[in-house]
C-alpha cells in the first residue's frame, strides 16, 4: 500500500509557455516513482515507473540509448512530462497500474479485454450454510471456489450440488426464520432438504456441506460409488424411473471431471500463461487456470500497442494489469520466458494474496508440457480472430483514415455529431456524440437542453448548442472533423459559430435521402457521393443513427419526467408534493380541472392561496 506520495509536477505552465527539456531533467530525484508524458494537446501518453526517476527518464532523451521504434515514436510527441515520488518501487509499481488502468495511454501495451470471472460460494459462516453464484470473491467469511471461466459451467455445478447435497440457496435467516412459511419450490423437487422446517437436523445438514466443499475441491470417487451403489439397488428394486435420475447425475459428475482433468498431478494452485504474437500491432495471451491440480477453465487476452516490444516487455504489461484487478491470485505463474521485473511483481503480488506467488519458467516435465499447450491455443485462437481483428480494424480505424482521405484532410480520427430533436418545439434538447478511430466514445457523449430558444428553430438551436460547446471550458479537446445531422444550412450555422470563435475546424453535413437513410456528405459547399458498402459510408450512417439515438432518448426522458409539467408544474406555489398531492387525490388532470376552490384545498398540504391558484389557472386556461 502507498503509505505517502509527494507529487512533483515537472513545472507549473501555461499551455503557451515553453517546457525546458533541459532544466527539468536536472530536477529528476534519485527515487522509485512514476512519470507520467505529456503530448502537445495535454493528453497523458505515456505511464511508466521507475526505480530511479532521474536514471529512467533520462534515458528517452539519450541519444545513445537503443529505444524499440514505438518509444522512439511516443518520444516525439512528448511536450512536456510529470512525476510521481513514490516510497519504494512496489509503490511505484501499483501506482502505475492504477493510472494506466484511469488514463488508459496511448503508448503504453494495454490489456484490450476486461473480464470478470463467477466463483461458487458456500456461506460456512451460517448456521445453515447456502450455496450460491457470486461475481466476485470478497473479503468475508465465506468460502469460496473458483474463479471459473464458464458462467454456465458455474450454474450446472451449483445445481448438481443442490441435487446430490440438498443444501439451500435462499435468502431466509436461519434458525431465526425457522416455521415462518411454508417449503419453498426447491423442497418440492427434492433440491433441499427445507432446514428452514426443521426437516433436517443442523449436525447432518452440516455433513452434506462438507461433502458438497469436499466434491468442490475435486473428491469425486467416494460420491460416484456411493451412487453407482444407489443406483443397482434401485434397479433391482425395479425403481428405474429413479435409477435414471441417479445415472444422469453420474454423467454430470464425469462430465465436470472430464472438463477439469489435466497431466499435472500437484494439488497447487497456478496460471500457466503463454503468448502469441503475429498480428502486428496485436498480441493474443493464453491463460490456463489450474486449481488444486485441475483445470478449472482457459480464457485469452488480446494486447494492443504491442508493435516490436520484446517479450519481457509485454508479459510484464500484461501481469501488472490483469492481476491488478482479478480477486484471485494462484501460488505459482507460469510463463515462458524471465521477465525484468519479476521480483519486483513477486513481492506485489504475494502482498495481495497474503502469501508467497512464485513466477516459474519451466525447461522441463509438466509445467513446460502444460506452456506448450497454451502457446499451442494462444496460436490457435490467434489464427481465429486474425481475420476477425482485421475486419474490425478496417470497420473502425480504416473508416477513418478512409473518410479522410475522402474529404481531404490530414485526420478523422475523432468525430463530433449533432443532432437536435423536440416535437413542434416542445422540449427541445439536442445530442452529442463521438467517435473516435471508428469507435463509439460514450464516455464523451454529452446531452444539451435549449435554454434560448422557444420555437421549432433547429438552426438558431443548432447555433445556441454549438457556441456552448466550444465555449465550454471542461470540452479541452476538439474533434478532428464535425459532423452535422443535415445538408447545407447546418453546415453554414457551423461554420459561423467556428468562425466567430477563431476556430478552424473542418464540418461536413450528413445527407440523407427521401427515406431518411444516409446518402452522402456535404462539405466545401458540394456534395459528395460514395459507394453504400464503403467502411466509412458504413461509420457515417452509424454515427448518424447514434447522434439520432441519443438524442431522441434524452427527449423521451424529459417527456416522461414531465407529462403534468405543462399543467401543473407551471401554476405558481404548487410544487412536487402539492402535484403528486392533487393527483393522488383527483387521479387525473380532468377531475382537478373541473374541482371547486373548496375541493382543491382537500388534498394534504393544499391551502385556500393554493387552491384558488389551480382554480384560477385552469379557467383563465379556458377563457383564452
Amino acid at each position: 500500500m502507498i503509505v505517502s506520495i509527494v507529487i512533483y509536477l515537472s513545472k507549473i505552465f501555461e499551455v503557451n509557455d515553453m517546457f525546458d527539456f533541459e532544466e527539468e531533467l536536472k530536477k529528476l530525484p534519485h527515487v522509485p516513482g512514476v512519470y507520467l508524458m505529456h503530448d502537445s494537446g495535454d493528453h497523458i501518453i505515456y505511464v511508466g515507473k521507475a526505480i530511479d526517476l532521474y536514471n529512467r527518464v533520462h534515458q528517452y532523451f539519450q541519444t545513445g540509448y537503443k529505444k524499440s521504434p514505438k518509444i522512439q515514436k511516443m518520444v516525439s510527441h512528448i511536450a512536456w512530462f510529470e512525476y510521481i515520488v513514490c516510497g519504494s518501487e512496489i509503490e511505484a509499481l501499483v501506482l502505475e497500474c492504477n493510472l494506466i488502468k484511469e488514463h488508459r495511454p496511448h503508448y503504453n501495451t494495454m490489456l484490450t479485454d476486461d473480464k470478470g470471472y463467477p466463483y461458487i460460494r458456500i456461506t460456512v459462516e451460517e448456521d445453515y450454510p447456502r450455496i450460491l453464484y457470486s461475481h466476485q470473491m470478497k473479503r468475508d467469511h465465506s468460502k469460496y471456489f473458483g474463479p471459473y471461466t464458464n458462467s454456465k459451467a458455474v450454474k450446472d455445478i451449483i445445481e448438481l450440488l443442490k441435487k446430490l447435497y440438498h443444501i439451500r440457496s435462499c435468502n431466509k435467516v436461519l434458525p431465526r426464520d425457522m416455521g415462518l412459511e411454508r417449503p419453498c419450490l426447491y423442497h418440492q423437487i427434492k433440491q433441499c432438504m427445507a432446514p428452514c422446517q426443521g426437516y433436517i437436523s443442523k449436525e447432518d445438514y452440516n455433513k452434506n456441506v462438507q461433502d458438497a466443499i469436499s466434491f468442490l475441491n475435486g473428491n469425486h470417487g467416494h460420491v460416484i460409488r456411493d451412487l453407482e451403489k444407489q443406483m443397482k439397488e434401485l434397479s433391482e428394486d425395479m425403481e428405474f424411473e429413479q435409477a435414471a435420475e441417479i445415472r444422469d447425475l453420474i454423467k454430470s459428475i464425469h462430465h465436470i471431471e472430464s472438463t477439469q482433468r489435466v497431466g499435472d498431478t500437484s494439488a497447487d494452485d497456478r496460471d500457466v500463461i503463454a503468448m502469441a504474437t503475429d498480428l502486428g500491432n496485436e498480441c493474443v495471451i493464453s491463460i490456463f487456470f489450474i486449481r488444486s491440480g485441475k483445470m478449472i477453465g482457459r480464457e485469452h487476452y488480446h494486447m494492443s500497442g504491442v508493435n516490436a516490444e520484446a517479450y519481457s516487455t509485454i508479459m510484464e504489461s500484461f501481469l501488472k494489469q490483469y492481476y491488478a484487478s482479478t480477486p484471485y491470485l494462484p501460488k505459482e505463474i507460469i510463463i515462458e520466458q524471465q521477465i525484468e521485473d519479476y521480483k519486483v511483481i513477486e513481492e506485489y503480488l504475494s502482498a495481495r494474496r497474503g502469501s508467497q506467488v512464485h513466477i516459474i519458467v519451466p525447461q522441463k516435465g509438466d509445467k513446460q508440457k502444460l506452456l506448450k499447450l497454451a502457446k499451442d491455443n494462444a496460436f490457435l485462437v490467434m489464427n481465429q480472430d486474425a481475420d476477425k481483428l482485421k475486419r474490425e480494424k478496417e470497420r473502425t480505424e480504416g473508416a477513418a483514415n478512409e473518410l479522410a482521405q475522402l474529404i481531404g484532410v490530414s485526420s478523422a480520427r475523432r468525430l463530433e455529431a449533432f443532432d437536435i430533436s423536440h416535437i413542434s418545439g416542445y422540449h427541445s434538447v439536442a445530442s452529442m456524440v463521438v467517435f473516435e478511430n471508428g469507435r463509439a466514445k460514450k464516455n464523451d457523449y454529452r446531452k444539451f437542453k435549449l435554454r434560448t430558444i422557444d420555437g421549432p428553430d433547429d438552426y438558431a438551436s443548432m447555433r445556441e448548442v454549438l457556441t456552448r460547446r466550444f465555449t465550454d471550458e471542461r470540452f479541452n479537446i476538439y474533434p478532428d472533423v464535425l459532423m452535422m445531422d443535415g445538408g447545407r444550412g447546418q453546415v453554414n450555422i457551423a461554420l459561423e459559430v467556428l468562425d466567430e470563435l477563431g476556430l478552424n475546424i473542418p464540418v461536413c453535413g450528413m445527407v440523407k435521402d427521401d427515406h431518411h437513410r444516409t446518402r452522402g456528405l456535404y462539405y466545401n459547399n458540394k456534395e459528395i457521393d460514395f459507394p453504400a458498402n464503403t467502411q466509412a459510408f458504413n461509420m457515417i450512417t452509424r454515427l448518424q443513427d447514434e447522434a439520432h439515438r441519443f438524442a431522441i432518448e434524452y427527449h423521451r426522458s424529459l417527456r416522461s419526467k414531465s407529462q403534468i409539467h405543462s399543467v401543473l408544474d407551471d401554476i405558481e406555489g404548487i410544487g412536487p408534493a402539492r402535484r403528486k398531492a392533487l393527483l393522488a387525490y383527483f387521479k387525473d388532470i380532468d377531475k382537478i380541472r373541473a374541482a371547486s376552490i373548496a375541493d382543491l384545498e382537500i388534498p394534504q398540504g393544499m391551502n385556500k392561496t393554493a387552491a384558488t391558484a389551480v382554480y384560477n389557472f385552469f379557467h383563465n386556461d379556458k377563457q383564452m
